[in-house]
C-alpha cells in the first residue's frame, strides 16, 4: 500500500511539473487522430482471380461481402462455405449480404478462415485471417499534462486537498516555501518515526508542495487542455466500432463494402491495345439534303391557311400536303387592265359564238364545208380558256405543298401576311435522318469513323458522307450523317465531333467517366487497389471518341480502374 501511494505521488508531481514548460501561444496539441482502421470493425480479406471477399466481425456474427474481382460487382446468391475455428459452417445469404453466427469472434486473437465460394459454375478458395485485437486497458492520454484514465492518479488526486488545489490555482508566491518546509517536515518525521506511511506520505506531500510550484508559469488564457473522452475500441466487434468511408492521410480513400453498394462502385481491369488517333472537332446538326425542303411562296401573296388552318411546330406532314395559300395582290392598275381583256375576250367569244351557229347551218345545207365548223369550234374554246386563266388569277390561289414528309421545323406563317416571292414559309425535316457538319483544321477530311457527345446527348455514332474541297475559315467542312442515337437533336445545336484516322496509338482505353478533374488541375482516375481502398493516380489522356479516352500515361496493364462513382469517391473527405 505504501509503495503504491509513494508511486502514485511521483507520478502525480511528474504530470504537475509537465506543464511547466507551455508558453503563450504554444500548443501543446491533442492525441493524433484515428485511423480508418481505428475506426471500422475488425475485418478480413481475401481475393482470388475471380471474387472479391470481406468478412467484417460485428457482434457474435460474421457479415460477409462477395463481389467480382474485375467488376466489383456484388454477387448475389452464391454459396458460401467456411472453415472457421469451431468448424465448418455455411453462410445464410440476404441479397448480396451474406451472415454467419459465430461466437467465437468475440475471442481475441487470429483466426484462419478457408472459404469455398460457389457461383453458377464458377468454384473458387479464398483464405484469409480474422484478427479480433485484445480489449485495450484504460487509455492513458495527455492533455496538458494531466493523467486521465489511471487508477494511481485517482488516488492522488483524492488525496490532494481542496486547499491546495486553491493555492495552486492561484499561484500562491508563498508556495515554495510552504513546500521547502513541508519537504523539511517530511525528512524529520522520517528520522524520528521511521514508519513507512509516514514516510511516504511526508515524502509526497513534500514532492506534491515544493514541484506545485512550477504550476505558476502557466499563464493567463493558455489552455493546456482537458482530458479527452475515450474512444470506443472495435475489438470483438464491440458496437462502438462504425464504419465510415473517409479519406486517409495518405490520400486514398476508405470506402466500406456497405458504402460501395449505395455508391454503386464499378470498376474494369486495364488491358493495353492498339487504337486508333482520334481529331477532335466542333460541329453542328444539320438536316439530311434529301430528307428535308422548304416550303416557298412563287408570288408574292396573302397568306390564306387550308382547311384546319396552319400546321404548328413539331407536327407530322406528309409529302403533298397542302400546308397554306397564298392569293396574289393585283394593284389598281392591273385590276384595269384585266378588266379591259376580260371584255374583249368575252366581245371575242360573242363573235365565235355566232360563227359557231352560222356555220352549223351552212354545213347542213352543204354550202360551207365541216373542216371550217371545226376551226371555229376550237377558236372559240381557245378564247374561253383565256378567260378562265383570268378569272383563275383573280380568284383562285396558290397552294403551298410539301415537298417531303417529316416534322414542321421552322414555320413562318400567320393568316393574312403578305408573304413575299420566294420566301420560306415552312421548314420540314425528318428528324430520323440527321446530319452533322464539323469543321476540320489541318486535316485531310478522310476519316474512317467518327462518333459525336454534347450537352444533354448520348454518345452519336457518325457515318462520314464527304469533305468539302474549299475551305471555310480556313478550315475543311466534313458531314457525317447520323446512325444512330439522333433522337432529342436540334438542328443548329453544336456537338464535338470525334473522327478516327488511320495513326494508331498504344493506351488504355477508359469511359469519360473515370477520368476526374484534381485540385492541382492533373486528370486523376481511381484504382482499386484493396477490397475496400481506392487510391487516386494521375493519368495523361488523349480523346478516342464520344464515350472512352486513351490513358496514355499514368498506369499499368491489369490495375482495377474505377469506371463508375468515381465523382462520388472524389468527394469523400
Amino acid at each position: 500500500m505504501t509503495l503504491r501511494i509513494l508511486t502514485a505521488a511521483v507520478m502525480a508531481v511528474m504530470a504537475l511539473a509537465a506543464p511547466s514548460s507551455a508558453h503563450e501561444g504554444h500548443d501543446h496539441g491533442g492525441p493524433p487522430p484515428p485511423t480508418a482502421s481505428a475506426q471500422a470493425a475488425p475485418r478480413a480479406e481475401a481475393q482470388s482471380a475471380l471474387f472479391e471477399f470481406v468478412a467484417v466481425a460485428r457482434g457474435n456474427a460474421l457479415e460477409i461481402h462477395l463481389d467480382r474481382f474485375d467488376t466489383n460487382e456484388p454477387v448475389v446468391g452464391a454459396t458460401i462455405e467456411i472453415d472457421t475455428p469451431a468448424g465448418p459452417a455455411t453462410a445464410a445469404a440476404d441479397r448480396d449480404l451474406y451472415r454467419l453466427e459465430a461466437d467465437w469472434v468475440r475471442q481475441p486473437g487470429a483466426h484462419d478462415l478457408i472459404a469455398t465460394v460457389t457461383s453458377g459454375t464458377d468454384v473458387d478458395f479464398l483464405t484469409t485471417t480474422l484478427t479480433i485485437p485484445e480489449a485495450p486497458a484504460p487509455v492513458a492520454a495527455a492533455g496538458g499534462g494531466w493523467l486521465v484514465g489511471s487508477a494511481l492518479a485517482t488516488e492522488v488526486r483524492e488525496a490532494l486537498s481542496v486547499d491546495l488545489k486553491e493555492r495552486l490555482s492561484r499561484n500562491d508566491p508563498a508556495l515554495l516555501t510552504v513546500g521547502a518546509a513541508g519537504f523539511a517536515l517530511g525528512i524529520l518525521a522520517m528520522a524520528l518515526f521511521r514508519r513507512r506511511v509516514l514516510l511516504a506520505a511526508g515524502t509526497a506531500t513534500a514532492l506534491v508542495l515544493l514541484f506545485g510550484g512550477s504550476l505558476a508559469l502557466a499563464h493567463e488564457g493558455h489552455d493546456h487542455g482537458t482530458p479527452p473522452a475515450a474512444m470506443p475500441t472495435a475489438a470483438g466487434g464491440a458496437t462502438g466500432a462504425r464504419d465510415l468511408a473517409q479519406r486517409l492521410p495518405d490520400g486514398a480513400v476508405f470506402v466500406p463494402k456497405p458504402s460501395q453498394r449505395i455508391l454503386a462502385i464499378r470498376t474494369v481491369k486495364t488491358v493495353p491495345a492498339d487504337h486508333r488517333r482520334s481529331v477532335e472537332m466542333p460541329g453542328r446538326v444539320i438536316p439530311d439534303p434529301n430528307a428535308s425542303g422548304y416550303v416557298q411562296a412563287s408570288i408574292a401573296g396573302r397568306l390564306m391557311p387550308p382547311e384546319g388552318g396552319f400546321p404548328r411546330l413539331g407536327s407530322k406532314v406528309e409529302a403533298g400536303d397542302i400546308l397554306a395559300y397564298v392569293a396574289s395582290a393585283i394593284q389598281t392598275i392591273d385590276q384595269s387592265d384585266l378588266q379591259q381583256r376580260l371584255s374583249e375576250l368575252d366581245q371575242a367569244i360573242s363573235i365565235a359564238e355566232q360563227r359557231v351557229r352560222r356555220s352549223e347551218t351552212l354545213v347542213r345545207s352543204g354550202a360551207v364545208a365541216k373542216t371550217t365548223l371545226d376551226e371555229t369550234r376550237i377558236e372559240l374554246q381557245g378564247l374561253r380558256d383565256r378567260r378562265a386563266a383570268i378569272d383563275h388569277v383573280q380568284v383562285r390561289p396558290e397552294p403551298l405543298v410539301a415537298p417531303v414528309s417529316g416534322v414542321v421545323a421552322a414555320a413562318n406563317a400567320v393568316a393574312g401576311q403578305m408573304a413575299e416571292s420566294n420566301a420560306v414559309v415552312f421548314h420540314i425535316v425528318d428528324p430520323a435522318r440527321l446530319w452533322v457538319e464539323a469543321l476540320a483544321y489541318g486535316s485531310s477530311g478522310a476519316f474512317s469513323a467518327a462518333s459525336a457527345t454534347g450537352a444533354g446527348t448520348e454518345g452519336l455514332s457518325l457515318r462520314f458522307e464527304g469533305a468539302g474541297f474549299a475551305d471555310r475559315s480556313q478550315a475543311l467542312p466534313v458531314h457525317f450523317s447520323i446512325e444512330r442515337g439522333a433522337k432529342g437533336l436540334r438542328l443548329g445545336q453544336m456537338l464535338t465531333v470525334l473522327a478516327e484516322t488511320e495513326e494508331t496509338r498504344t493506351g488504355v482505353a477508359l469511359p469519360r467517366t473515370s477520368v476526374l478533374r484534381g485540385s492541382n488541375g492533373q486528370d486523376i482516375v481511381f484504382l482499386h487497389t484493396g477490397a475496400e481502398r481506392f487510391e487516386p493516380r494521375e493519368v495523361r489522356v488523349q480523346p478516342l471518341d464520344a464515350e472512352r479516352v486513351l490513358v496514355a500515361a499514368g498506369i499499368e496493364a491489369g490495375s482495377r480502374v474505377v469506371t463508375e462513382g468515381a465523382e462520388l469517391l472524389n468527394q469523400i473527405r
